[in-house]
């Protein structure tokens, strides 16, 4: 093990633990869909210490899970894009447990492994297989997420609705629970919008990694078919590993360390 790389794996040590940090939910649906995820990763990576980390209203807390965590670890965020939870929460976070070595991986969006689940989860609701002519014409996509104020996460969405255009054929709005100066977007305005174009046939993809109140919400806004969060979908379990291993690559968190902006281009090919 060389000083520039020090989570990199000796021969007989053990790796790294991967810490995914969740946002956390009052539904108990969201902590049950995380669970679920959780044991994908681990039978895709037998033997790996996977852990469990929450930002706020589940247990076990990040600061928590970190406390309790010996040797080395890679923190890989449950979340969908940049902003305040990944470049403030979380390096907080792993500043409060010295006792580790730790690596902070890029959220999960935009990938796409992301756009293969949005795709799985549309289909799941009823989207057709293949759209006709005169169907192509007529639809249209929201990407449902969640909004905010920083607008290096909704460029991320955005990045993510591009991408999913690419792989349906129609537009894709992004769109947002919470409407912010970033993001102002709202579900329902995104589906006048899209009326107004003439795409009256319109779905609401949901760009939520688990059920909860803001997935619910634009679920209800959907004019036509609303597809479910994103979950334990086996994509993201993939996703969750590459990202860990692409942040066992880099070198260690440190509060001396920059935070590295990528361009979209960039994010999409990580």
């Amino acid at each position: 093990m060389t000083p520039s790389n020090p989570l990199r794996s000796r021969p007989g040590s053990r790796a790294p633990a991967l810490v995914v940090v969740a946002h956390g939910s009052r539904d108990p649906r969201a902590l049950a869909t995380v669970t679920a995820l959780l044991e994908r990763v681990r039978e895709l990576r037998p033997g790996l210490t996977v852990r469990l980390g929450h930002i706020e209203l589940n247990e076990p807390l990040l600061t928590d899970t970190l406390a309790t965590t010996a040797g080395r670890a890679v923190l890989v965020p449950l979340l969908l894009g940049r902003g305040y939870h990944v470049k403030h929460d979380i390096p907080e976070a792993a500043a409060s447990a010295p006792h580790l070595e730790t690596r902070l991986a890029a959220p999960l969006g935009p990938h796409p492994l992301l756009v293969d689940a949005l795709h799985d989860r549309l289909a799941e609701a009823g989207w057709p297989e293949r759209l006709g002519r005169a169907a192509r014409r007529t639809s249209g996509v929201i990407l449902a997420a969640a909004g905010s104020r920083d607008p290096d996460s909704a460029t991320d969405t955005r990045r993510a609705a591009d991408l999913l255009a690419q792989r349906l054929g129609v537009p894709v709005v992004p769109a947002y629970a919470s409407p912010t100066a970033a993001a102002p977007l709202s579900v329902p305005a995104a589906v006048r919008a899209l009326a107004a174009r003439g795409r009256h046939r319109t779905a609401v993809a949901s760009y939520f990694t688990a059920p909860g109140r803001f997935a619910t919400q634009c679920a209800d806004a959907a004019p036509w078919i609303a597809s479910g969060p994103l979950g334990d979908h086996p994509a993201m379990a993939h996703l969750l590993l590459h990202r860990y291993d692409k942040a066992r690559a880099t070198t260690p968190a440190t509060p001396a360390t920059p935070v590295t902006r990528l361009s979209p281009r960039q994010l999409a090919s990580a």
